[in-house]
């Protein structure tokens, strides 16, 4: 009889081993099939299709704009807290199955606010997914709130009220997201929801340089204080932007499927990855949306391995820049660390 057992490649089984953060996923980006197909169910009536064949059609994305308007459809779904809830561990629970021992979850207030949901329901939410995550799954979760750029204002004005005056208590970073090509028009608002957040003590951790170029990047570094940049792959295109994130090791949330899924590169192959390796820039591996992409953190190591040619020490230092970029404390850090050394011995 031929044998049908698949044997797991040594770097496959390394990877799989691997103790993981995740600095760059989002609540709404990271909810499964079924559970985005029950919330479609349960309010019928809207773009979301109610079967998993035409769900993943829905999730095959055109470019960017297309990807943000599925991206809103499924957010609409979210219409309570428990809802919420529900999604926050259950991201929790698919991270902890791969090894992820922290994960900093973007979450986007407004969108619930826009559908009615209370500030303090939304908090409550958090608060007790948090807890649920920990005792349930062994994962710790903190939450980055986020604007979403393309409500403008009114957007920037409801993230930053949600943060400051009924902020969860894992509530660790503040962000903006959505279409880059837009915020020129709600610079000031923008510019100043940074800088309340800052001065309440929030990390900056803007996405910035996914869909446009230098200048994006440019403008959240020197104007929101950007801490990390979220994607930050067009850098490239400027080399004074590349000497100043190198000189500064400011960490990059890299996060190849998405870019290819949402067409700012045609292949994996194609992916700027290696070349930001290449000039000394302070990377991290992460997932964004996976679910929609049909990838995991643990893929997103896999696919660098595969289409790079990196290997497991390689792996392993991405692991560890993760950590040291994330927004855990110092015992929190070194705990991770040791056991990525452990595994990487």
């Amino acid at each position: 009889m031929p044998n049908t057992h698949t044997t797991q490649s040594p770097l496959t089984a390394f990877v799989d081993a691997l103790p993981k953060v995740e600095l760059h996923v989002h609540l709404v980006g990271s909810a499964s099939v079924p559970t985005v197909l029950e919330l479609a169910r349960r309010h019928p009536g809207g773009p979301v299709p109610l079967t998993e064949e035409a769900l993943r059609d829905f999730y095959v994305f055109r470019d960017f704009p297309h990807f943000a308007e599925v991206y809103l459809a499924v957010s609409d779904l979210v219409r309570d807290p428990e809802d919420v809830a529900t999604l926050v561990v259950g991201t929790a629970r698919d991270l902890a199955a791969q090894n992820v021992r922290y994960v900093e979850l973007t979450v986007t207030p407004y969108s619930h606010q826009r559908v009615g949901m209370p500030m303090p329901a939304i908090t409550e939410a958090l608060d007790r997914a948090v807890r649920d995550a920990r005792e349930r799954h062994g994962i710790r979760v903190a939450y980055i709130f986020d604007i979403p750029a393309e409500f403008g204002e009114d957007a920037a004005r409801g993230t930053l009220d949600h943060a400051l005056n009924h902020p969860p208590e894992a509530l660790v970073g503040f962000g903006i997201g959505g279409d880059e090509s837009v915020r020129a028009k709600h610079r000031d608002a923008f510019r100043d929801a940074f800088t309340a957040a800052r001065a309440a003590g929030l990390r900056s951790l803007p996405h910035a340089g996914e869909m446009t170029g230098p200048e994006t990047i440019w403008e959240a570094l020197e104007h929101y204080g950007a801490e990390r940049i979220g994607h930050g792959t067009n850098c490239l295109a400027d080399p004074r932007l590349v000497a100043h994130l190198r000189e500064h090791q400011i960490p990059l949330e890299v996060c190849p499927t998405s870019n290819v899924c949402t067409g700012q590169v045609a292949t994996i192959a194609d992916h700027p990855l290696p070349h930001l390796l290449e000039e000394g820039l302070y990377v991290t591996l992460n997932s964004d949306d996976p679910p929609m992409f049909n990838t995991t953190l643990t893929g997103e190591y896999r696919a660098a391995a595969e289409a790079f040619g990196l290997g497991a020490a390689d792996l392993a230092d991405l692991a560890r820049n993760a950590v040291r970029a994330s927004c855990l404390d110092a015992a929190g850090q070194r705990e991770i660390l040791d056991e990525i050394d452990r595994v990487a011995g």
